[in-house]
């Protein structure tokens, strides 16, 4: 029902579903004696943790040894990346048997509106109470489920639902809802934000409002602190829609604090691009806007973003752009001495096959009476190289092939299953943080 917009919302219509632990309890649906077990998914750093693990502390994107400390029966187990996918759209297909506008936002989670079929299936919280038993008996998983009269509020109260549970709140009781809980739940604040707020004794979401928007404009920047002091009153206009094609792809690392030496730039940026540029090419899409946001200590970021001529899809163009771009912003902001995050990202995306026109693959390009550009030039023999990388990561996998400097750093990464599963959702950008 692509470009059909949901009926108007009335009253609370909005469920937010995300399935509990969702790696971890595939892993402990697919191997029983794994069940009421403290498991994790990883290794060397935790993927995801299962409930009773994450009693004893443990997180996911914690260090395997830490882990190890706060749980000593911990199990940890490779995991079945392959089968998450099925998983998560074997979800998703119940979701449709209750209504068209399903907007799924990851690969364990999604926001339904359901105005258009209380009138044949019952009142919201009833047809959340039905898609949690549908999702438990025929798949065998948990899922927590939000119902509220807007999409943050119901991703607060799934939250608040974990684990396994359903959470209603009715018209006119949002503020009292929200006010209680901890700031923490409120959607894009993480860790980082949440110290800072909590450094100036705001604890609670209705203290969050109560700061108002100018103070939190202040302390966190204009457009954070403006999102956050909305959404901490229920403000929050967004319709439920079904997973349009991406605006942009892109890809950030987070790295802790760190000084921007040349080194951890370069080598960033190279597994950054690389990243990106590997995923546009799959999708057929190249893009002409790139942008570079750079994230210093005290959580203030800067970006930097220029528009080409023509839109690129190669790794070591990307790479390069990126190099610019972030060595700019680092210029401007000599006083910075640390970083904790670099992200890239590329936009105005077009089909891929446009840039034929621009690459000098045909013979009349190439005579020798020809003059062709020096870049198209480059960028021919770099399309050609990605695209032979691209043929032997499919058949062998990523890691069988790639660019040296990405390829023999020594920075620990997500493994690339994990990486390659969270990069299928439909938003288009991943990150490590």
């Amino acid at each position: 029902m692509a470009g059909v917009e949901p009926p108007p919302a009335r009253g609370a219509t909005i469920l937010h579903a995300d399935l509990d632990a969702f790696y971890a309890s595939v892993e402990q649906l697919l191997e029983p004696a794994l069940r009421n077990r403290p498991i994790a998914v990883g290794g060397s750093v935790v993927l995801a943790a299962s409930y009773e693990a994450r009693s004893y502390g443990v997180r996911g994107g914690m260090p395997g040894w830490r882990a190890r400390q706060l749980c000593g029966d911990l199990l940890f187990v490779g995991g079945h990346f392959e089968r998450y996918q099925q998983f998560g759209d074997d979800v998703v297909s119940v979701f449709h048997d209750f209504t068209p506008w399903v907007e799924r936002v990851s690969i364990d989670e999604a926001f339904l509106d359901v105005a258009g079929t209380v009138h044949l299936l019952g009142a919201p919280t009833e047809i959340a109470a039905a898609i949690r038993r549908r999702v438990r008996d025929e798949i065998g998983l948990p899922v927590s489920i939000g119902v509220a009269s807007t999409k943050h509020l119901a991703k607060v109260a799934s939250q608040v639902a974990k684990p396994d549970g359903l959470v209603a709140v009715a018209p006119g009781d949002e503020m009292s809802f929200l006010d209680p809980l901890p700031i923490g739940l409120i959607w894009g604040v993480g860790a980082a934000t949440e110290r800072r707020l909590h450094d100036v004794g705001i604890f609670t979401i209705g203290q969050l409002a109560e700061a108002g928007s100018p103070i939190l404009a202040n302390l966190l920047g204009q457009a954070a602190g403006t999102k956050l002091a909305a959404l901490s009153t229920n403000v929050d206009e967004r319709a439920v829609r079904e997973a349009a094609g991406p605006k942009s792809m892109g890809a950030q690392a987070a790295l802790g604090r760190r000084a921007p030496t040349p080194q951890l730039v370069r080598d960033t940026l190279g597994y950054l691009a690389d990243r990106v540029a590997a995923r546009l090419r799959k999708a057929t899409l190249a893009g002409r806007t790139v942008t570079v946001r750079v994230r210093f200590a005290q959580l203030r970021s800067v970006t930097r973003s220029v528009t080409l001529p023509t839109a690129i899809s190669t790794t070591l163009t990307l790479t390069e752009i990126a190099e610019g771009l972030a060595g700019a912003a680092l210029r401007d902001n000599e006083r910075e001495r640390e970083i904790s995050l670099l992200a890239v990202s590329v936009s105005n995306l077009h089909p891929e096959h446009s840039l034929q026109l621009e690459l000098p693959v045909d013979a009349p390009a190439w005579r020798r009476d020809a003059a062709p550009r020096p870049r198209s030039v480059v960028e021919a023999g770099r399309w050609g190289v990605d695209r032979s990388v691209d043929a032997i990561r499919d058949k062998f996998g990523r890691t069988a092939v790639g660019y040296a400097a990405v390829a023999l750093s020594d920075a620990e990464r997500v493994p690339e299953e994990f990486r390659e599963l969270a990069e299928r959702g439909p938003g288009g950008s991943s990150g490590e943080e």
